[in-house]
């Protein structure tokens, strides 16, 4: 990387807007270095900012802009972490210097893919999980297709860890179908949540691996991160949110299609699931087999299939997921033979 160190004064040099611009306990400038991944060390009103280049100059233009932003008037305004998102955005820094994004290994790039959370570094195993990485950071909706074991919800949940430590989003949300696999809901002892949350204990357990017990449980209280089923999504519109849809083979085409039109302004979509493992009604349509039909087309999209080769649990998952396979396939044979 290019590496080089800016001065920018900002002025008139005022400490009550010096104050405002940097926020309380000078989380605004921690911010721009966290996303920015730069350094900024000021003394009054003269800073200096050490990191990439094309970083360090979107940082100077950022503070200065920033900076004129603080008085109106007579009046003292006080900057916020949206303005400092929104302000990085407009720059486009973070598309020209991919470095400063979890980078991921690709046979064309050859770059190495992490996601830093505060429990350590999550590093896909195999291509398509580093693929899957790259294309959730790069698309607004992403589906993640394919058997158990393949990573799917986890690398989901720590791709939005990630994206809300860096404040890029304001909240996670996390949801899926409350679908039985041959047990019914009404003999579940409870009320309707604690019925609910066994079938959302995967995305709970995600979550206290990365950020562990105690912060989950206060992100929770806050409603900084919502786990829900989801028929609680409709008539919802989710701004500056990172939206998981876990287990989507067992919605149906119309619920597919709300939980879709859910999505707001900087928000992220990710939806996973195993069309083998499809627990509806005979006679009704999966909504994630009805959307790779319907969206495959839409270049906004992006659409990663998993096989038993990125099974990341025991070995003989791997081996269970190829025999299955196997049976369908034969399962299919009789079938094409008659219709020839």
């Amino acid at each position: 990387m290019n590496i080089t160190t800016h001065e920018t004064m900002l002025e008139p040099a005022d400490n009550h807007r010096l104050n405002s611009l940097c926020g309380p306990y000078n989380d605004n400038i921690k911010q721009l270095e966290r996303r920015l991944g730069i350094e900024i060390n000021h003394r009054g009103n003269l800073f200096s900012i050490t990191g990439e280049q094309l970083c360090v100059k979107a940082a100077g233009d950022i503070l200065q802009s920033l900076y004129k932003q603080t008085k109106i008037k007579d009046k003292i305004i006080d900057v916020e972490p949206e303005q400092i998102h929104l302000a990085i955005k407009e720059t486009g820094v973070l598309e020209k210097v991919s470095e400063h994004l979890p980078a991921y290994i690709d046979h064309q790039g050859g770059k190495l893919v992490m996601i830093k959370t505060k429990r350590g570094v999550i590093k896909p195993r195999t291509a398509n999980q580093a693929q899957y990485i790259a294309h959730v950071l790069d698309y607004d909706i992403s589906f993640g297709i394919g058997p158990a074991g393949t990573g799917k919800t986890y690398l989901a949940v720590a791709a939005a860890v990630d994206a809300l430590e860096k404040q890029q989003i304001r909240r996670i949300v996390l949801t899926r179908p409350a679908v039985e696999a041959g047990e019914k809901l009404g003999f579940l002892p409870g009320d309707l949540s604690q019925k609910v949350d066994p079938y959302l204990r995967p995305l709970y357990d995600a979550l206290f691996e990365m950020l562990g017990f105690e912060k989950v449980e206060k992100l929770i209280e806050k409603s900084v991160i919502e786990v829900a089923p989801l028929a609680y999504m409709r008539g919802r519109t989710l701004n500056d949110a990172f939206i998981i849809l876990d287990e989507s083979q067992n919605t149906t085409i119309e619920q597919m299609k709300m939980f879709l039109t859910r999505i707001g302004f900087n928000s992220k979509a990710v939806i996973t699931g195993d069309i083998t493992q499809i627990d509806l009604p005979r006679h009704q349509k999966s909504g994630l087999r009805h959307a790779i039909e319907v969206l495959s087309k839409v270049d906004e999209i992006s659409f990663n299939f998993f096989n038993s080769e990125d099974v990341v649990r025991h070995p003989v998952v791997a081996k269970i997921v190829n025999a299955y396979e196997k049976w369908e396939e034969q399962q299919h044979k009789p079938q094409i033979e008659k219709s020839i």
